[in-house]
């Protein structure tokens, strides 16, 4: 099938104008297939000007699961936009092979989604969808990333690693060390044990002893 799967679906005929088109990068992911998983896209325009980017927080999902919802945010967004001539950028493999009709959709819960993405990309003028590897897909993973911290509480702020001493207290802040008391025992001793005449010395008590 032609990647172009879906041209002319709505009935335009002529060649398209390479200003007509947007490029939507998508990439979904979950953290533990299922776990915790969310999309994210970005959305150029034919000059490389970023029209919109898309993320969500999708709760426990599987991976394929929230590759397809990348897909399904960026078609909505192109049809509620008004763009009609949309090519779509995926690391996902499966997803791009099952949308152009190279692979068959088994599992029964994308079988809804890959139904609605193809339903939604058929009402757009043209349609196509390639793949890429991750390295090409950063910003839409960034997104994704980003979305799943946000979900799961956390800050998407990379940790700064910390600077020599960052943890050493203030010398001005040290509290200054309370003063020994000082306190004489007598005593004798035999055996080379000392024996005090009176009181006793708690374990770990420094000692001196002075001759007389």
């Amino acid at each position: 099938m032609n990647s172009n799967l879906f041209e002319n679906a709505a009935g335009v005929s002529g060649p398209a104008t390479s200003q007509d088109w947007v490029t939507a990068h998508c990439d979904g992911g979950s953290r533990g297939n299922p776990g915790p998983a969310g999309y994210g896209a970005v959305v150029e325009g034919a000059n490389g000007q970023i029209l919109a980017r898309l993320s969500e927080f999708l709760g426990i999902q599987t991976n394929n699961y929230a590759e397809y919802s990348g897909l399904l945010a960026v078609l909505r967004w192109s049809l509620e936009n008004g763009h009609n001539r949309l090519k779509v950028i995926s690391d996902s493999e499966l997803m791009v092979k099952q949308m152009k009709g190279i692979y068959k959709v088994a599992s029964p819960a994308l079988r809804p989604l890959w139904e609605e993405a193809r339903r939604l990309a058929k009402q757009i003028d043209r349609f196509e969808i390639s793949h890429t590897l991750r390295g090409g897909n950063k910003e839409a993973d960034r997104l994704a990333n980003e979305a799943m911290d946000k979900g799961m509480g956390k800050s998407s702020r990379p940790a700064q690693p910390p600077t020599a001493n960052a943890y050493a207290p203030r010398p001005a802040t040290l509290p200054k060390p309370a003063k020994a008391e000082r306190q004489v025992f007598e005593g004798f001793v035999k055996n080379g044990v000392v024996h005090l005449l009176n009181g006793e010395l708690p374990e770990g008590v420094f000692v001196k002893v002075t001759r007389e």
